[in-house]
């Protein structure tokens, strides 16, 4: 069996370097003595290290100075099989090992495979006893022992922002799914999804339910580690480790949270060394059986350019999607921070005004209204509609959408069903008058055009005609409901 081996082996090198004729000779004299077997063997060890020097003076030039002596300069020669055609790679430590099989193992195979047929497979493993392996695995003790000390303090030292709470999220049917959902993960039970995946666009409250996570999450866990980082700062932070050589104390830190929550994960697309960590920061923290909420402004498999191992994670989970308010969660947000200021003085057509006005975001809607408290309280001046029209010119130029006086003459007619013909007839039946001044209302409240402007467009009607319809419409929806009701809908309509 001994000899039949040897054979196999003499057969894998003559394939492989049959034009080399100084190392074939290593192996003609090969005969039936087993004084043959340490002489094939030592040329084959000798062969797999004249490649290694080979390859990495190429992988040298592929990673760079710095990635090649922090992980490859290290990496020496195991076992090798010719039976399997797998090599050993020995590295220092369990944890250097794992890296390099995590980020470098596939270029390393296919270096070893170009330089080398008989090599198919390589294994990279921990070197036994490495006195580096115990250094590596003292320091990392060290610092998780470290941050689970510090991961004691008090849940107003964590880093999240006070103000946001779930008692400061204002429930509408367009957010209720993600704050349900959100109060699970925060809950002392164990949710029944992992992770929590937050989709939202730009100001929409996924920030917010995140950090009202943290805070609830702290109350009933007051030892818990809390962690909340954008995708970002993970970014930059994972860098600088490496810069700096500190990579083990960065994976400590994100592993021994009990909750992560990671935000706007969008802005790792492209960035593959981030994502292989980010990777494994997932798995290390799901099979822990800890929390993870992540969030980002599409859905995960809108998410182009990221490895689809993390998109497989985070589906794996509960993607929560929260749409843009609505008109009434709009109005209901700005009620609420109203209420706390009741010096204010702000009516509630000023509220109306900028919550059918300021539609794209919750953010731009609440700076909106900070702005005009601002300015008011600062000029003396009281706030009225005319005066947000003055000061939110920027914030209402870019939220309103661009309807023009013909779809909204459409939209009414539709609703009342008359003919188009009469927002421009001279007819004055009330099934006629009420609906075109219901939509001389809606012209100015959802277009920039003037008052003689929309005149023009109802049969060159007089401004003054104009400016009486607007105003009947605004009395009219505070004393008749069904007026009320009727403009409601149409709005809504021509909003979506």
């Amino acid at each position: 069996m001994e000899d039949k081996s040897n054979i196999i082996r003499q057969q894998i090198s003559a394939r492989h370097h049959g034009t080399d004729d100084n190392r074939i000779d290593n192996f003609t004299d090969t005969n039936n003595d087993s004084s043959s077997q340490p002489k094939g063997d030592a040329a084959v060890k000798q062969r797999l290290e004249d490649d290694w020097q080979f390859i990495t003076s190429g992988l040298r030039r592929d990673f760079g100075a710095h990635v090649y002596g922090q992980w490859i300069r290290s990496i020496q020669l195991g076992d090798f099989c010719p039976l399997t055609g797998t090599l050993e790679l020995m590295s220092p430590s369990d944890f250097s090992a794992n890296w390099i099989s995590d980020h470098y193992a596939e270029r390393i195979a296919l270096a070893w495979k170009s330089a080398n047929k008989d090599v198919k497979h390589i294994k990279v493993r921990s070197k036994p006893g490495g006195p580096r392996n115990e250094k590596l695995m003292s320091e990392r003790e060290a610092s998780v022992k470290q941050l689970a000390r510090e991961s004691k303090r008090a849940p107003s030292q964590i880093h999240l922002d006070p103000s946001m709470t779930f008692e400061n999220f204002v429930e509408g049917e367009t957010n209720r799914l993600a704050l349900s959902a959100a109060k699970r993960v925060a809950a002392q039970d164990k949710p029944l999804f992992n992770p929590l995946y937050l989709q939202a666009a730009t100001g929409q409250g996924k920030t917010h339910l995140m950090h009202a996570i943290g805070h609830a999450y702290a109350k009933v866990n007051p030892d818990a580690h809390i962690l909340y980082m954008s995708a970002e700062k993970f970014m930059m932070e994972f860098v600088s480790a490496m810069r700096r050589k500190e990579v083990m104390d960065f994976k400590a830190r994100l592993r021994v949270a009990d909750i992560l929550l990671i935000d706007d994960i969008q802005f790792i697309v492209g960035k593959i060394s981030t994502q292989e960590e980010f990777l494994h920061t997932i798995d290390a923290v799901m099979g822990a059986g800890k929390r993870l909420v992540v969030a980002a402004d599409r859905a995960p498999q809108a998410l182009d350019g990221v490895d689809q191992r993390i998109l497989s994670r985070l589906s794996m989970g509960l993607v929560a999607d929260i749409q843009p308010a609505d008109l009434e969660l709009r109005r209901t947000i700005l009620e609420q921070r109203l209420s706390r200021m009741p010096d204010a003085g702000v009516g509630e057509d000023v509220i109306e005004f900028l919550a059918r006005t300021i539609s794209r975001n919750v953010r731009e809607l609440e700076g909106g209204l900070n702005k005009l408290l601002a300015y008011a309280q600062l000029t003396g001046k009281p706030v009225t509609k005319q005066l947000a029209e003055d000061q939110l010119k920027d914030i209402l130029s870019a939220c309103r959408r661009r309807i023009t006086i013909d779809e909204i003459q459409r939209a009414v007619c539709e609703y009342y069903r008359i003919d188009r013909s009469e927002m421009s007839s001279k007819r004055r039946a009330r099934a006629v008058v009420r609906p075109r001044q219901v939509a001389m209302y809606i012209a100015k409240v959802m277009t920039p055009r003037s008052y003689p402007e929309i005149g023009r467009k109802f049969g060159g009607r007089d401004h003054s005609t104009v400016i009486h319809a607007v105003r009947l419409v605004e009395d009219l929806r505070q004393k008749d409901s069904e007026m009320d009701n009727d403009v409601r809908a149409l709005l809504r309509q021509l909003e979506a």
